[in-house]
């Protein structure tokens, strides 16, 4: 029998632990209060978040690592000038890693318009080029030679398909969680700085400013004379 009020008591407990946040926000004072506003708005004028920034530098990595391994493979294979004809001007879809390096340019201009110019807070546009590079890496592996042209033919594939999905992984589970939480922080400091403004005590004016009663003595002494003159004179 004694179970149910415990099973009560955890409750009401976990309840309350689970919005500690609302409680602190309504326990800051306002000058705290306004300090946290201006510090979020002051995060808003920057026009982009610090982890959306870090997402950026990390597509710009993508493309600057591939396009890095590329070269790398130019030179590898009998210099730039020769290979860089081979493989661009003479296209050959199974001996030639230009479309990796292509699929690598498509990713960061696709990204960085959407996520950097629009500010996009959604997941399609990197699960669109994920899913591009998905498939494009996996039908090249499968129906390209690659794989007898050395070690770039296993690198240059990996190497892509793993920085795809590292984006997808980092906007998913931190860009845009993060950016969802501190707009959530600055409504509850913002609806938290109205409730204290509304709270506070306003000012009198010059209105509601009244004199005190008169003292009890005096009115004493009035009702006495009203009282002596009201008397019948024998």
């Amino acid at each position: 029998m004694n179970r149910l009020p415990d099973d009560a008591e955890n409750a009401q407990s976990s309840s309350r632990g689970s919005c500690p946040s609302l409680q602190d926000v309504h326990s800051i004072n306002p000058a705290q209060l306004m300090a946290r506003i201006e510090s979020y708005e002051g995060r808003e004028k920057k026009g982009i978040s610090d982890v959306r920034r870090t997402f950026c530098l990390f597509v710009t990595f993508d493309l600057l690592f591939v396009t890095l391994l590329w070269i790398i493979e130019l030179n590898v294979n009998g210099g730039i000038e020769t290979t860089l004809e081979k493989e661009v001007l003479q296209y050959d879809y199974h001996s030639s890693y230009f479309d990796i390096f292509l699929l690598a340019v498509f990713r960061f201009n696709v990204l960085i318009l959407a996520y950097a110019m629009c500010r996009l807070r959604h997941w399609w546009a990197i699960a669109f080029t994920t899913a591009v590079t998905s498939a494009f890496l996996l039908a090249k592996v499968i129906l390209s030679k690659l794989f007898s042209q050395g070690a770039f033919g296993y690198v240059l594939p990996i190497i892509s398909f793993i920085l795809a999905w590292i984006e997808t992984w980092f906007l998913d589970f931190k860009v845009l969680p993060q950016e969802a939480e501190e707009e959530n922080r600055l409504l509850l400091v913002q609806d938290a700085s109205e409730r204290a403004a509304l709270l506070q005590p306003g000012h009198l004016s010059d209105g509601q400013f009244y004199s005190p009663p008169e003292s009890a003595a005096g009115s004493d002494e009035e009702s006495e004379e009203k009282q002596d003159s009201e008397k019948p004179i024998v």
